[in-house]
């Protein structure tokens, strides 16, 4: 999981830096992580399994887990575009309070009023980072809030699928629903005009070797993430998204020059303490050893 959370901003970086330095929409960036990612899986699976590797108990959720994640990483990398990766992922990270509330919502988890309070306060913290932003980049703030939602749900199936399929199985299958997901929202951008979902191809060498690195992280990462999460309870692994800021804002410095200002890290604060609480108050109720 900590390798996971730590590769994935690397994969944001890659994005945002296709569509800023190479002029590349935020959906082809999508439909190349994806398509990338299928055609490695794919390989893999065949090399090691052969066609039984392919077989899959619970097909058409793994679809739509394609089609959310697709979706995910289509508002997150037009985000990026325009917004630092910190701060993008900072608003991003209302996710698990968005979990946790769709956990009492859809699968009936009992969630107490200490928990109901943090997510209030996450979200106060989010805020703290969304109005800035808002002001500066507009709309477009809002839009790692979208990727969150699609996530969160995204996780939901992860908790229910990884004990049915493997993980590679479930790459695959996402890498068919991502793709078909980015390559309809891109013949539909191209109907109506919006740059940002464009088609291209990589205009030089960097920008293929960049592709082909996109897809290969986007792989890795995710492989690690729902492979975590079939060997560890959620509880004790959320905690860990949190180390994806440290490579979010290193990359944003290093490669975009991007440093948080006072006030977002005060809203970074609030929504990860927010989000310890939460976890560790969901590891008391299931009664797990504290770490």
């Amino acid at each position: 999981m900590s390798v996971g959370m730590l590769i994935l901003p690397v994969m944001d970086g890659i994005g945002k830096y296709l569509a800023t330095e190479q002029a590349m929409s935020p959906g082809q960036v999508s439909f190349y992580r994806f398509i990338v990612q299928l055609i490695l899986t794919v390989a893999a699976i065949a090399l090691v399994s052969g066609r039984p590797g392919f077989k899959s108990n619970r097909f058409w959720l793994n679809i739509l887990r394609g089609f959310l994640i697709g979706g995910a990483s289509l508002c997150f990398f037009a985000a990026v575009k325009y917004m630092p990766i910190a701060d993008a992922l900072a608003i991003f990270f209302v996710e698990p309070f968005i979990l946790t509330a769709l956990s009492a919502l859809i699968l009936g988890e009992k969630v107490g009023w200490r928990r109901w309070a943090a997510i209030g306060l996450g979200f106060i913290g989010a805020l703290i980072v969304i109005q800035p932003s808002f002001a500066r980049f507009g709309f477009i703030a809002f839009l790692p809030l979208g990727t969150a939602s699609l996530f969160a749900v995204y996780m939901l199936l992860n908790r229910s699928l990884g004990v049915h399929d493997g993980p590679m199985v479930m790459q695959y299958l996402a890498g068919i629903g991502g793709t078909v997901m980015i390559a309809l929202a891109m013949g539909i951008g191209s109907v109506v005009g919006i740059t940002d979902l464009a088609p291209s191809w990589p205009a030089n060498g960097l920008s293929l070797s960049l592709v082909l690195l996109l897809g290969f992280l986007a792989a890795v990462g995710h492989g690690l993430v729902v492979l975590a999460f079939q060997k560890a309870p959620a509880s004790l692994l959320a905690p860990f998204q949190y180390l994806e800021i440290i490579s979010a804002v290193l990359i944003g410095y290093l490669v975009f020059s991007d440093v948080p200002s006072a006030s977002k890290w005060v809203g970074i604060a609030i929504i990860v303490a927010s989000g310890l609480f939460i976890f560790r108050r969901e590891r008391i109720v299931a009664g797990a050893p504290q770490a």
